[in-house]
């Protein structure tokens, strides 16, 4: 194909002059790079047995539907999309961005624009976890072909299943930026720099097959190629470095997940196999010919035995005496000079109660899918409010590992805004570089440990601002009291000093110099206002008497 199906909002792949390397550029997506035209699916080794990407998803969306899995998956789901009935699950932040308010109000209301192609306030719980699921997610952005400037008008989720990042080199006949163009260097020894044209194929039915996997000859695939600006692409981040193929979360718990299956299987196995007592009959058949024993042995086990069955179709019990069951008694035949006929009894399982094994293969299960064992079904931990002290290291961590997810998650929202801003030449691709870095998605937080840290840390704070007080002025500056001991930044700064001035004009809270005035005055006070002209009037003073000091004991002598 000449031309890819989408838009490209950039055309300039060549490096600038100057800029070359031989080693081409890697990301964190896990795509390698294929030689001249088609591509062939990666693997990826699960249970020992190598795998393609598309079986590798399909192994993941089963794993999800185990009931410890979906557990656990959905107490990582939920703690990082918080759902509220009056907020959005997520905002974007612009305190870091240096740029104009009409800019930022324009971001903003893109932003607001791209949830609701999404349908990020209903649907964020479902993408979030088909993200984490799947390690990867794909949207097609669609726009009008003819009217660019009016941005992205839809937003079609694509099965990751049936979606490739391809990244192809172009033929050693096309040279490309040369690295090294020097006279005095032989033209056999020159080193050029590979043209690399990367896209995302589109298979409607895919299908890998296994002999391309393995390096055998087979049919290259066949598919829509896409331009990579009209697709968001965001994965885990997790990438196997040994066969450069994304995973997702679930990767770690296969095994674990595997041992759990087989732990609970043979369980069940045993304790339906050990658990009723069972009886022995030794039959004594004397003498009799083995033909005739065994005759003999049927006929005492048909006249004995019970086999009275209950249908739950019909509501009858009938006698089905046909059918032999492992949990039935034994029976065996015993030669004359034996002890005879004899009757014995074999003990059930022992220690049928005892789950100390699932427990373990369960906790390590939670912990390969890193979430605490705190949080583990049934245990009697349960969340501890206390001081920050006092909670467990486990949960720390684990809101620190939602943060990772969260942080990139936002990639999605970030590819879509570039896009977006740029179709509506609201920034420039220039800017849009530099405005990035600064631009941040803000998520609710529901996770209680935060916040009583937050707590804590203003309470040591405003503490330790009660005992500097009387110092300012003396050693300490106002400024150097609120960077240092209330940490405030110089943005927190400005923006609190404009809200009190603001709250003091509508008369929210009193002036605090109108106060201190006040207070003066009323301390020193005014003589003359308070006293008439007799009290006013200085009293006599007794001429050369020297002013003596009489403590109470003096007085009372």
């Amino acid at each position: 194909m000449a031309r890819l199906f989408g838009f490209s909002i950039d055309d300039k792949d060549d490096l600038p002059k100057g800029v070359v390397s031989p080693i081409p550029q890697t990301g964190e997506d896990g795509v390698d790079y294929y030689i001249q035209s088609g591509f062939s699916s990666q693997v990826i080794d699960l249970e020992g047995i190598y795998k393609n990407e598309h079986q590798a998803i399909r192994k993941y969306r089963e794993m999800a539907l185990h009931p410890e899995v979906d557990s656990a998956v959905e107490d990582i789901v939920n703690e990082a999309i918080v759902s509220d009935t009056n907020d959005s699950p997520v905002e974007i932040d612009l305190d870091n961005l240096n740029a104009s308010d009409g800019i930022k109000d324009k971001i903003r209301d893109e932003f607001k624009h791209i949830k609701d192609l999404l349908d990020f306030d209903t649907k964020a719980h479902e993408i979030f976890r088909n993200w984490y699921v799947d390690g990867r997610v794909y949207y097609n952005k669609v726009i009008d072909i003819k009217k660019p400037q009016d941005g992205i008008q839809e937003l079609r989720y694509i099965d990751p299943m049936k979606m490739r990042y391809v990244r192809k080199e172009q033929k050693k006949d096309d040279k490309g930026a040369q690295l090294f163009n020097t006279s005095n260097v032989h033209e056999s020894e020159k080193v050029y720099f590979p043209k690399i044209e990367e896209y995302f194929m589109y298979t409607p039915e895919p299908r890998y097959p296994t002999n391309m996997a393995m390096g055998g000859a087979g049919t290259a695939m066949k598919g829509i190629k896409l331009a990579k600006d009209s697709i968001t692409y965001c994965t885990s981040g997790l990438v196997d470095r040994n066969k450069g193929t994304v995973l997702s979360y679930l990767q770690k718990a296969i095994k674990s997940l595997n041992q759990l299956r087989m732990i609970e299987d043979s369980l069940v196995i045993y304790r339906l196999s050990r658990a009723p007592e069972r009886r022995i009959f030794y039959i004594d058949v004397g003498n009799l010919p083995k033909i005739k024993a065994e005759q003999y042995l049927r006929d005492v086990m048909s006249r004995y035995r019970n086999k009275l069955v209950y249908d739950s179709a019909s509501g009858e019990v009938r006698d089905d005496k046909k059918y032999m069951s492992m949990l039935e008694d034994f029976w065996l035949p015993r030669r004359e000079g034996g002890r005879g006929t004899e009757i014995t009894t074999l003990p059930g399982g022992q220690n049928l109660g005892e789950l100390a094994d699932i427990e373990y293969f369960q906790s390590k299960l939670y912990r390969s899918l890193g979430v605490p064992e705190s949080r583990i079904a049934g245990s009697g931990d349960g969340f501890n409010l206390g001081r920050s002290s006092e909670i467990l290291r486990d949960e720390l961590k684990f809101s620190k590992f939602v943060g990772r997810l969260r942080k990139r998650f936002g990639k999605i929202f970030l590819d879509i805004l570039r896009s977006q801003l740029l179709l509506k030449n609201i920034v420039t691709p220039e800017d849009w570089e530099i405005m990035s870095e600064h631009i941040q998605f803000d998520f609710i937080y529901d996770n209680h440990f935060a916040e009583l840290k937050d707590k804590e840390l203003m309470e040591g704070r405003l503490g330790l601002l009660g005992m500097v007080e009387p110092y300012v002025g003396r050693y300490y500056s106002t400024e150097y009291i609120r960077r240092n001991v209330l940490r405030q930044k110089d943005a927190e700064i400005v923006e609190i000093d404009e809200q009190i001035e603001e709250e003091i004009a509508n008369g929210v809270i009193p002036d605090p110099n109108q106060q201190m005035l006040e207070f003066e005055q009323g301390a020193m006070g005014d003589p003359m206002a308070e006293m008439g002209e007799e009290e006013a009037a200085p009293a006599p003073q007794p001429q050369n008497m020297p002013c003596l000091l009489y403590t109470s004991d003096a007085a009372d002598e």
